[in-house]
């Protein structure tokens, strides 16, 4: 029984190839049916030139497994969490590698309601089950159908009831870069239902067509050598603002109308902000990696912010326990209690738009307060050996100053005026490291050298 390693904490992602094919994604479609055992389940994929085949071997196993398939077509991740949850079937799968090189593909699973289903959330069953690859013969009469089917519509309804069109009075400018990925048939439906409300607001399409080939190279804007693009189209068009996405459009990435990249932290505050403004006293979910900004915002909203674990399964968990109106996490990803608590890339550039709309002011002015009062590194990736002693090492050098310490995912050590959060990464061999500080640039940026230094090995 060989080991399939494709399976990984949140997803399910591989070298094409050796770690995934076709056989693989069949077996992987058998393991979803005999263990969930669902009897409707829809399925999609994005650009990349495997998706279709992987999505069709899939969607095979499944109907062996005695499932009906829904196939969307080319599509984003949170297409098929919205045609889970609003369809009301059993669950979901997305052929996707995200921003992978070219040379991955890999899959996202859903069950009813669009909850995840990851590493302890039957992942590793479905996980045991392919690697078995036990699988009884099919009686074609047992088979479940295939059906290709559009949720397009119904999305774009779903997206556009966050924000009124009506607010929208005076011209904007909104450079859009889909990055040759899977947004761009979303962003037209968008754009007419603007133009339907004689909104002025004028999108300036980069990189918009579908290309399983990405010609602009793959697209992660957390990268900042993929942000050139998106910054120069906002200077060349005098753009508002800036807006990129990854593959699978489940993040997007903001930059304001100087074609500066604005940090995900500092967006977690804003929409937190906008959702308490609508609903006050309301819970808002973020994650340890940076937090006082959005303590500071959502404590003065009056509203109540509450602390998760890192990680898509974690913070949806959390959301669901809490109510939470909204969740998000400095990555970019941003959960929508209306969304069944699923991440949108969608939603939140639409929110951003509309409170530059409805407060007439710039996105530089709306966050630049913030960014001073609580300047942060960004997360910071160093590849180390022995990562859990590094981070023990670092820990216990500053366990003798004055601080609190927290252990809900890695280590965050608040001081007076400066913090910091250092944890494994679950998907790499990585170190992260956050740090931010009290109105305080250079104090952070010393900090941040310091730590640095000490996982390098180097002792001041």
């Amino acid at each position: 029984m060989a080991a399939l390693t494709c399976f990984k904490a949140y997803d399910i992602r591989g070298e094409l190839g050796t770690e995934l094919n076709d056989d693989i994604a069949y077996r992987i479609g058998r393991a979803y049916g005999e263990f969930i055992r669902p009897k409707t389940i829809v399925v999609g994929g994005d650009v990349r030139q495997t998706s279709e085949s992987l999505k069709l071997a899939l969607a095979n196993g499944l109907r062996d497994a005695g499932t009906d398939v829904l196939d969307i077509g080319m599509s984003g991740t949170e297409e098929i969490y919205f045609a889970t949850f609003h369809l009301g079937i059993d669950g979901g799968i997305e052929v996707t590698a995200s921003h992978n090189p070219m040379n991955y593909n890999g899959m996202k699973l859903v069950r009813e309601g669009a909850r995840p289903i990851s590493g302890d959330t039957g992942l590793r069953d479905v996980q045991r089950l392919a690697e078995a690859n036990d699988f009884a013969q099919v009686e074609e009469s047992k088979r479940g159908s295939y059906k290709q089917i559009s949720v397009l519509d119904a999305y774009i309804n779903h997206l556009m009831g966050y924000i009124d069109l009506n607010n929208f009075t005076k011209p904007m400018k909104l450079v859009i870069n889909s990055g040759n990925g899977a947004a761009g048939h979303v962003i037209d439906e968008i754009e007419k239902r603007f133009q339907q409300a004689n909104a002025p607001v004028s999108f300036i399409k980069v990189h918009h067509q579908a290309d399983a080939t990405f010609p602009n190279g793959i697209p992660n804007p957390l990268l900042p050598e993929c942000r050139k693009d998106t910054s120069d189209a906002v200077r060349e068009h005098q753009a508002n603002m800036g807006i990129a996405f990854d593959g699978d459009f489940d993040r997007c990435f903001l930059f304001d109308e100087n074609a500066e990249f604005i940090e995900g932290y500092y967006i977690v505050g804003l929409l937190a902000e906008a959702f308490l403004k609508k609903e006050p006293g309301a819970k808002i979910i973020h994650d340890p990696r940076l937090t006082w900004n959005t303590i500071d915002v959502v404590t003065k909203a009056g509203g109540v912010p509450v602390m998760s674990k890192t990680g898509h399964a974690f913070i949806k968990e959390r959301m669901r326990e809490e109510d939470a109106v909204y969740g998000g996490e400095m990555s970019a990803h941003h959960y929508f209690r209306d969304f069944a608590y699923c991440d949108s890339g969608m939603i939140p550039w639409l929110l951003v738009a509309e409170l530059l709309a409805v407060k007439g002011e710039t996105l530089s002015g709306l966050v630049s307060q913030r960014m001073k009062a609580f300047p942060c590194s960004g997360e910071i990736n160093s590849k180390v050996l022995n990562a859990e002693e590094k981070i023990e090492i670092i820990k216990e050098c500053y366990l003798s100053e004055e601080c609190v310490l927290d252990l809900t995912d890695g280590i965050s050590m608040d001081f007076s005026d400066w913090r910091f959060n250092l944890r494994t990464s679950n998907t790499e061999p990585l170190i992260r490291l956050n740090v931010e500080s009290k109105n305080n640039s250079a104090l952070m940026n010393e900090k941040t050298s310091d730590i640095l230094a000490l996982l390098n090995g180097v002792h001041k």
